[in-house]
């Protein structure tokens, strides 16, 4: 028998995406009765509520959840207490989803016997700068050698983008952390981590994304990427890889040397060699998307390597003054069985 699913969707002025999200949704060849579609409005102050409304008129699958403190995390929280299905699949707004995408994550929590499961974090492009952009991220200097950026991957992980959660895990390890602003999809992998379950990354399960369209946009959206990260270590006091912290190591050692005088040749040797590593990789994945692309792609490197380092140390400077989680998650009860009478 096929498990029943529910559809965590969280969504803040979605006017121009909801309703597109929601039909790749409907169009899911999972078995329509057996899927529920929950999404958490931040109080939208756009048509997002309307238009929800209406779609929930036409099915009844659909519901709305208000979530007041308007976070992401905190608006899963809401859906998993609401959510009646086994497996909660873990959805934004501004992705596009397989058809088979939902029979895909079931089919793999079934086959490996993970605690959550999810694919590859595929970016895909509309505009010029975006189409750089997917051609860093393709790179390890983009991304750090993530399995889960790499549409090739497969096995088990440290995390994965989104995900499909056995409903056991919010009732042992417990919810994302409500106050988290960013990072709060790592930082719950990685407490499914240390509470001994597993995590898959599969080929077969297929999102695409839209990244960011502008060098300022993606250096705010990778200063925030950096403060969660850093509340996660102290939260957490540990990270699975090293590889969260690399660009706090890198910009923390630029600084020291650049304020150290006796250090300045060894800071000018290390900046040519980045300048001149980035460089050769920003011809190396930019020549894909043309020419013109080249030094856009060369751009982003230090943009988001200095933005996630920056981040990370404004980060480390507010939680260690001030810790804002919860000192336990917040667990959900165990779901009853209900046995059939013979």
């Amino acid at each position: 028998m096929l498990p029943r699913v529910t559809i965590a969707m969280p969504a803040y002025n979605e006017e121009n995406y909801i309703a597109a999200c929601i039909e790749s949704v409907q169009a899911q060849d999972y078995p329509r009765e057996l899927i529920e579609i929950l999404v958490a409005d931040g109080r939208s102050t756009d048509r997002t509520r309307a238009i929800l409304a209406k779609l929930s008129a036409e099915d009844p699958r659909i519901q709305t959840i208000d979530n007041p403190e308007r976070l992401q995390a905190a608006g899963l929280g809401l859906l998993v207490k609401a959510a009646q299905g086994d497996i909660i699949v873990r959805m934004d707004v501004h992705c596009e989803y397989a058809p088979d995408y939902v029979r895909k994550c079931v089919e793999t929590l079934e086959r490996t016997g993970a605690d959550n499961v999810g694919g590859a974090q595929r970016a895909k492009a509309k505009t010029f700068f975006q189409r750089a952009l997917c051609a860093a991220l393709d790179s390890p200097l983009g991304v750090g050698g993530a399995k889960y950026r790499s549409a090739d991957s497969e096995g088990f992980v440290d995390t994965v983008f989104l995900g499909a959660f056995r409903r056991r895990v919010f009732e042992t390890v417990g919810m994302w952390d409500p106050r988290a602003i960013t990072n709060e999809d790592s930082e719950l992998n990685q407490r499914i981590l240390e509470g001994g379950g597993q995590i898959y990354l599969s080929r077969d399960i297929i999102v695409h994304y839209f990244p960011r369209d502008s060098l300022k946009s993606l250096a705010k959206q990778y200063y925030k990427y950096g403060r969660g990260r850093a509340r996660t270590l102290i939260k957490l006091g540990s990270f699975p890889t090293l590889r969260p912290a690399l660009p706090f190591i890198m910009v923390s050692a630029g600084a020291v040397m650049v304020l150290v005088p006796p250090l300045w040749p060894v800071a000018a040797a290390a900046a040519a060699t980045y300048a001149l590593a980035t460089g050769g990789e920003a011809i190396r994945v930019g020549r894909k998307v043309g020419a013109k692309a080249i030094p856009i792609v060369w751009s982003i490197f230090p943009a988001i390597h200095a933005a996630h380092g920056a981040g990370f140390a404004a980060g480390l400077w507010q939680y260690l003054r001030t810790p804002d989680w919860p000192a336990e998650p917040e667990r959900i009860p165990a779901k009853k069985v209900q046995l059939r009478a013979i």
